[in-house]
């Protein structure tokens, strides 16, 4: 039986169009996908996200436990600021991707993948070793992203916090039981909010209220991967490195003396040559390239690792794992014919704006 967020009845009543995801039972949508998609692009709009996994690790150790246990570096980041990063096995696969909070000296705060749960609790319970640290699961919270380029101003107003104006990206701060950070998935401005499930419907109805529309799963994976953001378990898994995965950038190899989990693998991994390139691809009017479907280019094959229709450039795209090299152009084979795509860096669209 899925699980359901506090928000559930609250899904059902706004006739949201309920499937299981990872466990949970959420809406993929409340009618139509593409306008709740077009909602977020051009105002606001909000997702249940509350099947997300919410860690709170504290203790006089635990900057050097994260230190060791992801490949971004938290000692980069102050008190109120957020990371983005990789937890990786000792091969330099990725185990999860996660937002992790610096909240207050010997207080971090962590957002992993509902899918990816148990696996993710398990490996950090066993890293613990030694370190002062204790690593505990924050059931008791629901979490809203709210997302568009009017959403902070509607978060804003629906809580009378004029004072929120003044998070920067990837910072954070708390209001009463509102903990509130200028992150996201849609390629859009906004705030991921954390407070307690007892809070959630009202938090919810008071923002529909405000004009934020409700949006499902279907528009947040069509907003993430025109943002060009990967999703674990696609675009990325044990399997597969930060740096064969558009990931590199997190991953922090100074100072040489910082020993992190999987950071010999990756020094092997540049020291020979990254094999693999991830890509963005953009395909005419047809068939949707979905994940798996081989990709043909100069530089040998691939696969595609996600892949939609784009509402905002409205024409089908990808994200695809290719061998490296020069290759500009591509070919994506669906049901036995060969489709021509364009080779681009991602993002395909980020703050509105169309970037390829």
């Amino acid at each position: 039986m899925a699980l359901h967020t506090p928000l559930h009845q609250t899904h059902v009543d706004a006739g949201g169009k309920l499937v299981e995801f990872a466990g949970w039972s959420l809406p993929i949508h409340y009618g139509s996908q593409m306008d709740e998609h077009h909602a977020v692009r051009a105002g606001a709009g909000m997702f249940d996200v509350s099947h997300m996994t919410v860690v709170d690790l504290r203790g006089p150790g635990v900057q050097d436990y994260l230190r060791r246990l992801l490949a971004n570096d938290v000692a980069r980041i102050s008190n109120g600021q957020a990371l983005y990063g990789c937890m990786l096995n000792e091969q330099g696969g990725v185990i999860d991707d996660l937002i992790s909070y610096r909240i207050e000296d010997g207080f971090y705060r962590t957002v992993v993948n509902a899918a990816t749960r148990q696996a993710d609790l398990a490996w950090m319970q066993d890293q613990i070793g030694d370190f002062e640290v204790e690593v505990g699961e924050r059931e008791d919270l629901a979490m809203i992203a709210v997302q568009g380029p009017q959403a902070r101003d509607r978060v804003i107003g629906v809580l009378n916090a004029a004072a929120l104006g003044e998070i920067r990206p990837f910072r954070v701060a708390v209001h009463d039981e509102y903990f509130v950070a200028r992150t996201g998935y849609t390629g859009e401005d906004g705030f991921e909010i954390l407070l307690p499930a007892g809070l959630a419907v009202e938090f919810w109805t008071a923002l529909a209220g405000a004009g934020v529309r409700p949006c499902g799963l279907g528009a947040r994976d069509s907003l993430r991967l025109e943002a060009g953001l990967n999703l674990y378990g696609q675009d990325m898994d044990t399997s597969t490195t930060p740096l064969v995965s558009n990931l590199g950038w997190t991953v922090a190899f100074d100072p040489p003396e910082r020993e992190f989990i999987g950071r010999a693998a990756l020094e092997a991994q540049r020291r020979v040559g990254v094999p693999e390139r991830l890509v963005g691809l953009v395909l005419g009017k047809g068939a949707i390239p979905r994940s798996g479907a081989l990709v043909h280019t100069s530089e040998g094959e691939g696969r595609v690792t996600s892949g939609s229709f784009s509402p905002t450039l409205e024409c089908p795209i990808a994200l695809a794992r290719i061998p490296a090299g020069e290759a500009t152009g591509a070919e994506v084979e669906l049901r036995g014919k060969r489709l021509p795509a364009r080779i681009v860096k991602p993002p395909f669209v980020r703050n509105g704006q169309i970037k390829i």
